[in-house]
Parts: structure tokens; sequence; C-alpha cells
């Protein structure tokens, strides 16, 4: 994954734009973590936190992962401004390095179109994940008016799953959830929710 676009978008990356699909985004993944009060997220491709600290409240604690240190400077900002305690930044990126950490959930949201090998990286999440955790997707449904060199053009409910369970994943459950207006390299596009069990 190419960085040095998102070290650019940093300090400007949070438009009001952003920040509205964020909160329709924090809405269908809240009920997700009920009852995860004692259980640790890592938000991976965190950016600036727009999501992984709205999620806060729900968890026992949060780890931000990017791979743009600018990004996590601006999260860090954050963190400090609303005084969460129990949110950390790691700069990393999972798809040079495989992490020596644990988690009893990872998120990922709008991240996995950015990742050129799809089944890599989420062998390497499946890895982090506590047995019966969970690994919570958000991301655009296949879109064909979308063509770009460096990000995916959405994704099929079946073959992502497919993928989700060679990886090893038990069961997945997947919906679109949301349609927008201009949402995805400005076309209209729809977003889907996929919740995978180790």
């Amino acid at each position: 994954m190419e960085n040095n676009v998102f070290e650019q978008l940093a300090k400007r990356y949070d438009t009001e734009e952003r920040m509205e699909l964020a909160k329709v985004i924090v809405n269908e993944v809240r009920p997700e973590l009920r009852n995860s009060k004692s259980k640790s997220l890592i938000d991976y491709g965190s950016g600036t936190g727009l999501i992984g600290l709205e999620l806060s409240d729900l968890v026992d604690s949060i780890l931000l992962v990017d791979s743009s240190e600018q990004m996590l400077e601006v999260a860090k900002a954050k963190i400090s401004h609303i005084g969460v305690t129990n949110t950390k930044v790691l700069f990393s990126d999972f798809t040079q390095e495989s992490p020596e950490m644990k988690a009893d959930i990872v998120l990922m949201s709008l991240v996995l179109l950015h990742i050129p090998d799809t089944k890599k990286i989420l062998q390497e999440l499946f890895t982090i994940i506590n047995s019966g955790g969970k690994l919570i997707i958000i991301d655009f449904d296949k879109n064909d008016k979308i063509n770009h060199p460096k990000v995916h053009n959405g994704f099929l409910h079946e073959e992502l799953k497919s993928i989700l369970s060679e990886v090893g994943f038990k069961l997945t459950e997947m919906r679109t959830f949301y349609h927008g207006n201009r949402i995805f390299m400005n076309q209209d596009a729809s977003m889907f929710i996929s919740s995978s069990i180790k």
C-alpha cells in the first residue's frame, strides 16, 4: 500500500463527507460490539480514528493501526483532546510484517479495497484474532463504474465469503446496509458489513 498519498491527506482527511460516512458506519458497527466490554479491538487501517474512537466506550481497549504516521498523529491529538484512556496507536503495515499481537475483534472499515492481496491480509488478521473472536469488515459492494489501478472496485459477497472461509473463518454474515451518492470515487455506491467468527 503506498502510504505517501495518505501521508499528504492526513491533515485534511476529516472532511464533512468523511465524517458523515463515518457516522453511518459507526451506527452499523456498534450493535456488532454488544457485550464486548471485556474485549480488545484493533481498528486496522484506522486513519485518523474517525470510526475507532467512536467505539471506545464499547470495548476494553482499542488499538488504532495504520501505515500512515501522519494519520496516526491526527488520531493521537484526538485521543488526548477527548481524553480517551483505553485507546493507543500503532504505526504498522500488516501486509509488510506479521504482527506479534492478539485481539478479540478486528475492524477494517473501507480498508480492504486499498490492499492488493485480499487473501494475504485476511490470513494475517485471522492469526491475530483470538479463538472465537470476530473480524468485522465494512467495504463497498462491487461497482463496475469504478476502475482504478490501486483500488479494488468493491467486492462480491459470495467471493469474499469464500476467501474468508478458505482462510479459516467459521461463519460469515454479510449484508448491504447503505446506499450513498458519490461515496466511492465520486460514484454512487453501496456498502456492506461482514462479520466473521474465528
